[in-house]
């Protein structure tokens, strides 16, 4: 569970470092059903507690990326929980081929399994890491955004979510029968969406559609284009990285979790 994922192109100059003076960060072991969930998890140095933030990673596993987001979310005042969501499926750390990690890993992996675990990780969070139960938020990116919108219509409790780039449409199977449009109109929480107008895998239509239906059925869901963005423009370790894209959409998610008392 250390460096960046081996199946993508690394660009060292732009890799955004964030250090962890005045937080506590590191990898844990998360109690589950059957047995001990890697993960990794930041949060401020003090008593608490803070408003819990479940990170869900892209198709490439808790590497460095993931966990410099933590570090951020720590210092930004959260307890935020990366959790190895496909640790049952396959060590992602290992893996250079993205059709491999598709084809072996994100498609064998039961959608109920992952959310089960994040479950799990918010609870554990609150009970043994100094996590505010009633401050629940998500953030996800990639197949990660795909997860935030599954998961912002299973948790009843959840404050606030934040998707970057995810898929709204894709392939239904038994173990993965809903894609995130399905419940767009179900999610309950408000829902920040954060798309790249030059994203040649997600139409901007989709998502504007998941939008309308959402808030067609009196959900919230608040969409952000960038228009010359691709899809990955927060990714800092990937060609796709766009400074100021990224940035302001950080700013954005702070705000819009902040406000929906997610922070």
């Amino acid at each position: 569970m250390s460096g960046l994922t081996l199946a993508t192109t690394r660009v060292e100059a732009q890799v955004v470092h964030t250090d962890a003076t005045g937080i506590e960060a590191g990898e844990v072991k998360i109690p589950a059903g059957d047995g001990l969930m890697p993960g990794y998890r930041a949060m401020p140095v003090g008593p608490g507690p803070f408003p819990i933030m479940l990170v869900i990673e892209e198709i490439f596993g808790v590497h460095d990326y993931i966990k410099d987001v933590c570090r951020r979310l720590a210092k930004a005042g959260y307890c935020a929980v990366a959790p190895e969501l496909y640790a049952r499926q396959g060590d992602l750390s290992t893996m250079t081929d993205v059709q491999q990690i598709l084809r072996d890993v994100i498609l064998k992996t039961p959608d109920a399994q992952w959310i089960a675990d994040l479950d799990v990780a918010a609870a554990w969070a609150s009970s043994a890491s100094k996590g505010d139960a009633g401050r629940l938020g998500v953030m996800g990116w990639c197949r990660g955004g795909r997860g935030v919108w599954l998961y912002a219509a299973h948790r009843r409790d959840l404050r606030a979510a934040v998707a970057w780039y995810g898929p709204l449409g894709g392939e239904r199977s038994a173990i993965q029968p809903k894609t995130s449009g399905d419940v767009a109109a179900e999610i309950r929480a408000p829902l920040l969406a954060l798309h790249g107008g030059a994203d040649t895998g997600i139409p901007v239509a989709s998502v504007e559609e998941a939008r309308d239906k959402a808030t067609a059925a009196g959900r919230t869901v608040e969409l952000v284009i960038y228009p010359e963005a691709p899809h990955g423009f927060h990714a800092d370790y990937r060609p796709s990285y766009r400074k100021a894209a990224a940035e302001d959409g950080w700013a954005r998610a702070l705000a819009f979790l902040k406000a929906n008392g997610a922070g």
